[in-house]
């Protein structure tokens, strides 16, 4: 018997190939996901960047109407950084004092969180895809013996050549479990990776935003009449 793919192909059980048309979804699934993500997470990272940048003058000058309308701008509309400042900026649009403060945080909580899963989106199936395709292979592995020993059974051949075309099947089918395996466990580290430097690049945000805010509520605090007075009593 040749070893060929094709002969093997045609050796192979129907359970055989249907393990290695699971294999094959998962396989693409896997690699699906992987160029899915890597557009989408490039493309939300450099627009959260450049919003960053456009927001710095208005934000020195207090205009967080023109901060907000920039959040609000199509070119950013993939910057998971506009819609974490759009919520928080809208809690602060109408008035600004320790209150708002506090639920313009809280809207970033919220919105962060939501930004989370958005950008973790189709992690579940890379990491299903590593962690079980090597299984799914075995199956196939095993069914290839099956077809092995079987084929011995039958008489219809005897010694290696009884044995080596489930063999070869079944090994074939080990491999392309590993192989699937490892193009899944990949990009599940390397999108694990990027996404955490994301998540490092919103909280430098958010801390950045923070004190932003206790700026403001200080500079307001000392410009009070009131809070001059009872400075002074203090005194």
């Amino acid at each position: 018997m040749a070893f060929d793919l094709q002969h093997l192909w045609e050796a192979a059980t129907p359970y055989t190939l249907a393990i290695f048309a699971i294999m094959l979804i998962m396989g693409v699934m896997a690699i699906y996901v992987g160029i899915e993500r890597l557009v989408t997470l490039n493309k939300a990272r450099n627009q959260s960047r450049e919003l960053a940048e456009a927001l710095a003058a208005p934000l020195a000058s207090n205009d967080l109407a023109k901060s907000l309308k920039l959040c609000s701008d199509e070119q950013y509309k993939s910057a998971y950084l506009g819609k974490i400042m759009k919520a928080a900026l809208a809690e602060l649009s109408n008035d600004f004092n320790r209150n708002t403060v506090n639920a313009a945080l809280r809207a970033i909580e919220r919105q962060n969180t939501q930004e989370d899963m958005d950008l973790r989106r189709g992690m579940n199936i890379l990491a299903t895809v590593g962690s079980t395709s090597p299984f799914v292979g075995l199956v196939g592995t095993i069914f290839g013996i099956i077809n092995a020993f079987g084929a011995m059974a039958s008489g219809e051949e005897t010694g290696l050549a009884a044995v080596s075309g489930g063999i070869s099947e079944a090994l074939v089918a080990t491999a392309v479990g590993i192989f699937v395996a490892i193009v899944g466990v990949w990009l599940f580290n390397f999108f694990t990776a990027r996404l955490e430097v994301i998540s490092n690049d919103i909280s430098v945000s958010v801390q950045e935003f923070t004190d932003w805010c206790e700026k403001r509520l200080l500079e307001g605090s000392s410009d009070d009449p009131t809070e001059q007075v009872l400075a002074a009593k203090g005194k």
